[in-house]
């Protein structure tokens, strides 16, 4: 069975929702392939939005922007119109900068997907296998793992940091996000009443540290069920580290209760919240560790070939950026506003698909590419003590780059 749209979108994270959206709001169809069998997924995070929450507003309707508020960690928390992003040295908790984040959005990963699927063509359980391009230069047909195939004038892969799509296009090597040589290990957890009144007193929504035996560290609310009740508010946390390939593999295999006890280790490099957070946490407690990557599309080897405007990519899975100074989310609704923007103009005629396609990606290799380099540069300078006050995220904050 061969099903036919305008546009098929890899992938239901926030990108592939968002464009969804934006090309609903056009009047342009689209599917969207989700390779689980709900948005109900183990795994959730939190994100910052700030001056990328402008290209979100744009794609999604006024009534579904009207309801921002309830994708934040604490719904009950105003968005403050003027807020800073605190950095404190780990170590005393002296202040050592505080970064303007205006209008500074922390939403909850979950929450934003299901504020935007209704409404939205969604494919679960689906994957694309491979594509298939037609000889006039007008379509592309996906063949799908279920044996069905979606004919489109345009595929965009929105399918996150180790994109499938990416590596169907650049092939298995070239289209890996690439290692850092750092590791990060993250924790969700509640507490008691009193251990949670005392770890947010310190901030109601979030907090960055900088240790100087080289530690990073992020830590702040996940979800506030109730915010009467608080033993049921989720923490979360994660401190990043320094670690070579050698430390990587050794780690490789190892046990929740390893990792566990390593970071509990590691937060003793720290002053309170996060000494009192990571030690309170039980024997138990699920942890789970990431290597840092990124992925920079201005890098030899990682242009794609768009096949005459047929097959693009958006969000992580075009440009992936280390977490350290909170830009990839920004940039990928920028990507979404603008890849709509594209596509309208070539269903419009206003221009060609193969022009309207290479216009956006042009603008958004050299925007997102270069953030993805900085975020790099940045994760390398904010594990280093005598570097720390000399990397973009003290010297330029939560800014877009100059190619945005």
């Amino acid at each position: 069975m061969t099903t036919s749209t305008t546009v098929l979108i890899v992938g239901a994270g926030p990108t592939g929702l968002a464009l969804a959206h934006g090309l609903k709001k056009a009047g342009i169809s689209s599917i969207v392939l989700e390779k689980y069998p709900s948005l109900t997924v183990p795994r959730d995070w939190n994100m910052g939005l700030h001056w990328g929450a402008e290209s979100l507003r744009a794609v999604i309707s006024d009534s579904l922007w009207a309801r921002i508020q309830s994708c934040q960690v604490d719904p009950s928390q105003p968005t403050a119109e003027i807020d800073h992003l605190n950095m404190l040295n780990g170590q005393t908790g002296e202040l050592l900068t505080a970064i303007p984040a205006n209008y500074f959005y922390r939403i909850r990963r979950s929450n934003l997907r299901h504020l935007l699927a209704p409404g939205v063509d969604i494919r679960y359980n689906t994957q694309l296998q491979s594509t298939e391009y037609s000889p006039d230069g007008h379509h592309v047909t996906a063949l799908l793992d279920n044996g069905q195939k979606i004919t489109a004038h345009l595929i965009v892969g929105a399918d996150g940091a180790r994109s499938k799509t990416r590596q169907a296009l650049l092939g298995p090597e070239a289209g890996l996000d690439r290692q850092l040589p750092y590791c990060a290990t993250f924790m969700q957890a509640r507490y008691t009443a009193d251990q949670a009144r005392f770890l947010r007193d310190f901030h109601p929504l979030f907090l960055a540290a900088i240790s100087p035996a080289g530690y990073f560290s992020f830590f702040g609310m996940h979800d506030v069920e109730d915010p009467s009740r608080p033993e049921t508010w989720t923490f979360f946390s994660y401190i990043s580290w320094f670690a070579p390939p050698e430390e990587r593999d050794r780690m490789a295999n190892w046990s929740n209760a390893q990792r566990l006890q390593q970071v509990k280790e590691l937060s003793k490099a720290f002053t309170d919240p996060w000494r009192s957070a990571f030690e309170w946490l039980p024997d138990d407690q699920q942890v789970w560790s990431v290597n840092l990557t990124y992925f920079d599309p201005r890098e030899p080897g990682h242009r794609w070939d768009n096949h005459e405007g047929r097959i693009t990519l958006a969000g992580d899975a075009a440009h992936a950026m280390t977490y350290q100074r909170g830009q990839g989310m920004n940039h990928s609704m920028t990507d979404a506003a603008r890849l709509a923007e594209a596509i309208g103009g070539f269903v419009s005629g206003e221009m060609s698909q193969s022009e309207a396609i290479s216009g956006y990606e042009t603008e958004m290799i050299e925007r997102a590419g270069a953030e993805a380099a900085l975020s790099a540069v940045n994760t390398e300078m904010v594990h280093d003590w005598q570097k720390v006050m000399a990397s973009p995220v003290f010297t330029s904050g939560l800014k877009r780059t100059n190619g945005g």
